[in-house]
Parts: C-alpha cells; structure tokens; sequence
C-alpha cells in the first residue's frame, strides 16, 4: 500500500498541489498536517508511520515535507526500514523500496 503524507508549515499554506500529486501517485491513504517540519511531534505523520506493513511505501511530494534536517530524514528513513517499508518522494523521483533507489538516497544524503 501507498501512504501519502502532506505537510504545510501555517495555516495559510494550501495543502493542494501535494494532494493532487499524491492521489495521481496511486496512495490509498493521505494524512495531512499543517506545522512547522522543524517540529519533532507531528501527530499525521507519526500514524502514517504507525500504519505501514512491510512492503509499504510512505509517499512524499518532497523530501523538505518530511523532514527539516538531513538527521531527521535519515532516522525516518531508518524507521521505515526497520519496518520493512520503503519512502518515496515525487519531486526527488527517489524510491528506497528499491535497489537502485536506496543507492540514490545515500548519496543524495551524502
């Protein structure tokens, strides 16, 4: 299953273009938050983590929607594979659910 996440930092920021690009990417499930990436608890995206099953994928309009910094980004991704999930993000066109995906993003973290 595809998990979308969406994130706007304030209220008036519009969650749209994330969540058009999230259902044309086939997710089955969207949860949206509006708050700060630099906060730690964010309650969308610790149940969008919550409910994936190995095999799943989190899906990201981009990566700054998930995380602030590149530690935070590497301890979700860390998460999500001790899970036994894998993270997509559209803009980026990275997918670690694969190979060749997984060797893009530690460079990308690199």
């Amino acid at each position: 299953m595809r998990v979308g996440y969406a994130r706007v930092s304030t209220q008036d920021q519009d969650l749209a273009l994330q969540l058009d690009a999230l259902q044309a990417a086939g997710c089955e499930r969207i949860l949206t938050e509006k708050a700060s990436g630099a906060q730690r608890d964010r309650p969308q995206l610790h149940a969008a983590l919550d409910s994936l099953r190995p095999d799943d994928t989190l899906v990201v309009w981009k990566l700054d929607r998930l995380a602030r910094s590149l530690r935070q980004l590497l301890d979700t991704v860390e998460a999500l594979r001790g899970r036994q999930s894998g993270l997509c993000s559209l803009t980026e066109a990275l997918d670690t659910s694969t190979p060749g995906g997984t060797l893009v993003f530690h460079l990308f973290g690199a």
